[in-house]
């Protein structure tokens, strides 16, 4: 298992040992084909007839040139792969360390500055857009209006008063349509601890400081 800057990169070797033995088994195949070819080429001419030398070369080159191509095409899959793969770890390796907004209503404050930052987003707008916040005990430890709102995405951050704990916060984001609350999806900033790469990069999961672990397409945005 390979660790570069924080990425963990999980390869089933099972996986790739089926694979290997898959593709092993198409070479043998091929090759016995090519060799099956010559012989009844050899087998099937007429003796009073024998095939012309040139043209009995020409196919065998013929033959060997297909092979050769078969076995470059299989050269450039593992060129693409490789690279499709290194492509993967230094887009994986330039996250660690970022933040994320992911759909969630907990998050911890940032260790040394005691923020925590995040979107509501708003399907229409509100005369007033209200966050309520709640600690790991369930208790309201803050309320904040503001006010009327367009619709879209609405930034806001949340700071600790000093003695506060780091960790465990609620996030209850409601919105005032038509004189009716209704409940917001919140997307809190997230720090990217690690993250996690699949078979050539695909389906990578990006692993936050909570231990949460999401895929790409639920990111909202980065930073």
């Amino acid at each position: 298992m390979a660790d570069i800057n924080g990425v963990n990169n999980h390869t089933d070797n099972a996986f790739t040992k089926l694979n290997k033995r898959d593709e092993i088994k198409a070479e043998q195949s091929q090759s016995d084909m090519f060799m099956q070819l010559m012989i009844a080429n050899l087998r099937n001419q007429d003796p009073t007839s024998p095939a012309d030398t040139g043209q009995f070369m020409q196919q065998i080159s013929d033959m060997s040139m297909v092979e050769g191509i078969t076995n470059l095409n299989k050269s450039m899959e593992g060129l693409t792969s490789s690279m499709l793969s290194s492509q993967a770890a230094l887009q994986a390796s330039s996250m660690v360390g970022q933040t994320v907004f992911v759909a969630s209503d907990t998050v911890n404050a940032d260790p040394i500055t005691g923020l925590i930052r995040g979107v509501a987003e708003l399907p229409t707008s509100a005369s007033d857009v209200v966050i309520s916040v709640f600690d790991a005990n369930g208790s309201e430890v803050d309320r904040i209006s503001m006010g009327p709102q367009s619709a879209g995405d609405v930034p806001f951050e949340w700071q600790l008063e000093e003695g506060m704990a780091l960790n465990g916060y609620r996030f209850e984001v409601t919105a005032q349509v038509n004189g009716e609350p209704t409940a917001v999806q919140v997307f809190l900033g997230k720090n990217v601890d690690s993250v996690t790469l699949g078979q050539n990069g695909i389906g990578m999961k990006i692993n936050v400081a909570d231990g949460d672990s999401v895929s790409l397409d639920e990111i909202k945005q980065i930073g």
